[in-house]
């Protein structure tokens, strides 16, 4: 096959202005909004977030709209299988298990959201402190970590709430006390990588103090892991609520969150099931829910997703 040359004549010149030819076509979009728009792209993390926003909204008016109090009760209702008048049934001492499914997602929500928000702010100050100073400053704090980490999680909660009077905020002080340690290893490991960076560079040639590179430059740059590890952490301090209320040493009556109504309910799983159905659920549904969140999250802010 012959191959005829090229000439000028072929090629036909593009009749553009200079400040066409130097208009920028796609839309500049920042950090924020390129990892939403790719967040909105996972519908399961979509659907997690309209799941929790339910479990939230459920938990502040599911009891009153029931018509049934949480803890009043009557023996002579006692076990009863859902109906039009108990939506969930009744428990043993004849208490709506509807109303106190969701005060319990009250209870359960809030010692998740308390211990995940006391994380939060040890180990950001912890973990920035000992990445952005190095040294010895660094070796002290980690080994503290490291000694603490080594200790039994379960054993210093169920110490702990043997020791100090057993009540909610006794519980969240337990289960954070250690609970922190791998927020700050993240967010030790992620200074360390951006305290070396130009911008930060230039901002100490400017006479930035230490205080303010680490709020204003370095912990902001770090908020992708530190979101991501939060919204793994609240469904893990909800598990951990229910599974010591099971065991008897979280949530002390007459306060009930899912631990404790499901503890109630094992004796009677053989003959009612519902009583115990209906509290498991919800624990699995929020657990799944704040998890696929925490993993479409993590989708968002990978910078090598971009």
């Amino acid at each position: 096959m012959e191959h005829r040359q090229l000439k000028e004549i072929d090629f036909e010149a593009l009749q553009l202005k200079q400040s066409e030819a130097e208009k920028i076509v796609g839309e500049s979009t920042s950090y924020w909004k390129d990892a939403w728009r790719r967040f909105k792209k996972n519908k399961l993390a979509l659907f997690g977030i309209i799941i929790i926003l339910l479990l939230g909204v459920m938990a502040i008016i599911g009891g009153p709209i029931s018509g049934q109090n949480y803890y009043e009760n009557s023996l002579l209702e006692a076990n009863q299988a859902p109906s039009a008048e108990h939506w969930f049934g009744t428990d043993n001492l004849g208490r709506d298990v509807f109303s106190r499914t969701w005060y319990g997602a009250q209870i359960s929500l809030f010692i998740g959201l308390m211990a995940a928000l006391i994380d939060l702010v040890i180990g950001v100050i912890w973990g920035a402190i000992a990445g952005f100073f190095g040294g010895k400053v660094d070796e002290i704090l980690m080994r503290i970590a490291d000694v603490l980490y080594g200790v039994p999680y379960l054993l210093v909660v169920i110490l702990l709430l043997v020791v100090l009077p057993q009540n909610l905020w006794t519980l969240i002080i337990a289960m954070t006390i250690t609970g922190w340690i791998n927020m700050a290893r993240i967010v030790r490991g992620q200074v360390m990588q951006l305290r070396s960076e130009e911008f930060v560079m230039a901002s100490k040639s400017l006479g930035a103090s230490n205080g303010r590179l680490l709020i204003k430059h370095l912990i902001p740059n770090t908020l992708g892991p530190i979101l991501v590890t939060l919204t793994l952490t609240i469904p893990s301090a909800i598990f951990t609520e229910s599974f010591l209320s099971f065991l008897g040493i979280g949530v002390q009556a007459p306060l009930a969150s899912w631990g404790t109504m499901s503890s109630d309910a094992l004796p009677a799983l053989q003959y009612y099931p519902n009583q115990l159905f209906f509290p498991a659920i919800f624990i699995c549904i929020t657990m799944l829910a704040f998890n696929v969140v925490g993993d479409g999250m993590r989708d968002a802010l990978d910078p090598n997703e971009r």
